[in-house]
């Protein structure tokens, strides 16, 4: 506390923090590699194991300001149908009216308000994900991965997260009791974002 409460006779200037030029660098607009990305999530089954799957569908877009990441953006579309965790029946079950409804509400988006970073390689950037016309705010803690440049002259950018969610916050409230106590499918959902994202060609 003494360094608040401590009179000076001169006036203390901040100075601005110094701007990495490699991350200056980066500064820009990319476009997810969905060939390369991946969209996922985990959930309870059956209150003894985990199901995974992937939304193989997906585009978007990040907008990257190296010199103040607080500027930064990210805007995804994922396509409901291309759902897939490896049984076609239990697919099918997800994209029914049980589930998402995928007739109905084709995409699950999500479009940034805020973007920070936690120190380091640490990012957090929150947003609103909307699922069946459900809107409600999500933070996904981010590591940045990484610059390169590809074998193809691209220059890529590459980050990876996690955030939880109650799918019922969302409207997906399908369960089944078991007959030993307990339900089929957790509340709680892990998604995962692995994602690759190519540089834009400046705007001739």
């Amino acid at each position: 506390m003494a360094l608040f409460n401590r009179k000076s006779s001169t006036t203390a200037v901040a100075e601005a923090p110094a701007v990495d030029p490699a991350l200056a660098a980066l500064t820009g607009t990319y476009a997810l590699d969905p060939a390369h990305s991946s969209i996922g999530f985990t959930v309870r089954h059956a209150m003894v194991t985990n199901v995974r799957g992937s939304f193989g569908e997906h585009e978007g877009s990040l907008v990257l300001d190296g010199t103040d990441p607080a500027n930064s953006s990210a805007s995804i579309d994922v396509k409901i149908a291309s759902v897939d965790t490896g049984i076609a029946d239990r697919d099918g079950h997800l994209v029914s009216g049980d589930f998402f409804d995928a007739e109905r509400f084709p995409l699950m988006t999500f479009r940034s308000t805020k973007a920070e970073q936690l120190g380091g390689e640490a990012y957090r950037i929150t947003g609103d994900l909307t699922i069946k016309d459900v809107t409600r705010p999500l933070s996904i803690d981010l590591e940045f991965n990484g610059s390169a440049t590809d074998v193809y002259g691209n220059e890529r950018v590459g980050f990876e997260g996690s955030a939880d969610i109650l799918r019922s916050d969302w409207g997906l409230t399908w369960n089944a009791a078991l007959e030993t106590g307990g339900v089929m499918v957790s509340d709680k959902v892990k998604l995962t974002f692995d994602i690759s994202a190519i540089k834009a060609a400046p705007a001739a």
